[in-house]
């Protein structure tokens, strides 16, 4: 549990800061900490940089993720940050879990991705629309790391205007059959208990969605395959096959025909927690290049000495430090239950651009070492640019805060 963890905080204080930290204490004073804050932030550092790190070059290499990192994860209290403690949670806020993600995916982007699939995607769904049963049932094997967890929306045919799915839900007795396929599902091949959205009255079109969880052992669900991608290597992505699956009507979540509502809630706060990705992977591609610049000599000096090189280093820092203030920004407006949609999309699409930009300079800096894969310039870059893409491509991103700004001028 946290709260166990929390009282650690002094001896985590003084073995990160002597043996695990990576990232200087300068680099958090922006945001300003108070002490229970700083203590998960320190606690989320030392595991990742101890147990995740170790295993990133191969995770990315091999495609793989360790499965026992999901227990470890449960054993530390991540995967409920949100979650009430009468489940298993920590209680805590949407801050909180920014702060472990960013910690996460500072270490691996791929692990992190799969983390905010797992703990928002999956745990905070079922926290937000899951009825006093279906929580008991299904959270705390999640909250454990026993199980693993996944959101399903998108099909082949049906990515950013995911409204207009086609896996298609017919009610049969007491239970629902379902038929069809959903594509680019992340912990897809490896979840355990699934939240799926098909349509069960086609004819009312986007009013006609609803939200199912399913269990990987139901009848008529398969995975198809574990697609190959160009970065976040790891974190699992399938495609998923329904073939008249049953589905039992308990196992619905929240209310017949209202998934949508459903969908587009969690859209806001995956985006928040989907933000707080790119600032670690700049953090860690940060800290890389400062230590590299200092360390690499060309013409009697380190390169950290040249101007130009500050000056590129200036905008990697500039970068990544509003990255951040936007990030726990945001989720103190919803922490305060002020949720705006155009802002977590907006954070979200300055971030994933501001995490391209910084890896670039990440890998211009190193040289031709950072073209190696020796380096970890690369994956920083491959891993960041699904944030460009995932959870609403940057184009839908700027068209909702758009629309969002034309009906507040028009008030």
């Amino acid at each position: 549990m946290l709260s166990q963890i929390f009282k650690q905080r002094s001896v985590f204080n003084t073995v990160a800061s002597r043996a695990f930290a990576t990232s200087k204490p300068f680099n958090y004073e922006l945001i300003r900490l108070d002490e229970m804050r700083a203590g998960l932030r320190e606690t989320a550092e030392k595991f990742s940089q101890d147990e995740i790190l170790p295993h990133a070059h191969d995770i990315d290499v091999k495609d793989q993720m360790p499965m026992h990192l999901w227990k470890r994860m449960g054993d530390m209290g991540f995967l409920g940050i949100t979650v009430e403690e009468e489940f298993g949670g920590a209680g805590l806020g949407y801050y909180e879990h920014c702060l472990v993600t960013e910690e996460i995916s500072k270490a691996s982007g791929s692990v992190g991705l799969s983390y905010i699939a797992h703990s928002n995607l999956c745990v905070n769904q079922l926290r937000l629309n899951g009825s006093e049963a279906q929580k008991k049932k299904y959270l705390p094997k999640l909250i454990s790391g026993e199980h693993i967890g996944a959101l399903a929306m998108s099909e082949p045919n049906s990515g950013s205007d995911v409204t207009s799915m086609k896996l298609r839900a017919e009610k049969k007795g007491d239970r629902y059959i379902l038929n069809g396929s959903k594509m680019w599902i992340t912990n897809g091949p490896c979840a355990d208990t699934l939240i799926v959205y098909a349509k069960t009255s086609p004819e009312l079109n986007h009013k006609g969605i609803t939200t199912f969880i399913i269990e990987k052992g139901f009848k008529g669900f398969s995975i198809a395959q574990k697609l190959d991608k160009l970065g976040m290597r790891g974190s699992e992505t399938g495609e998923l096959v329904f073939e008249d699956c049953e589905v039992p009507e308990e196992n619905v979540l929240g209310h017949l025909n209202k998934g949508v509502y459903v969908l587009m809630k969690g859209l806001d706060y995956e985006r928040l927690l989907l933000s707080a990705g790119p600032v670690g992977i700049m953090q860690a591609a940060f800290d890389s290049t400062l230590a590299y610049v200092n360390e690499r000599k060309q013409f009697g000096q380190n390169i950290g000495e040249f101007q130009i090189i500050q000056g590129k280093l200036a905008d990697m820092y500039v970068k990544l430090q509003a990255s951040r203030a936007y990030t726990y920004n945001a989720a103190t407006m919803f922490d305060a239950g002020i949720k705006s949609n155009k802002d977590s999309a907006a954070v979200f699409l300055h971030n994933s651009r501001a995490g391209v930009d910084v890896t670039l300079d990440c890998l211009q800096l190193h040289g031709g070492n950072g073209y190696i894969n020796e380096y970890p310039c690369g994956r920083y870059l491959r891993d960041v640019k699904l944030y460009d893409i995932g959870g609403g491509t940057n184009e839908i991103r700027q068209w909702l805060i758009g629309r969002e700004l034309n009906k507040i001028a028009k008030e």
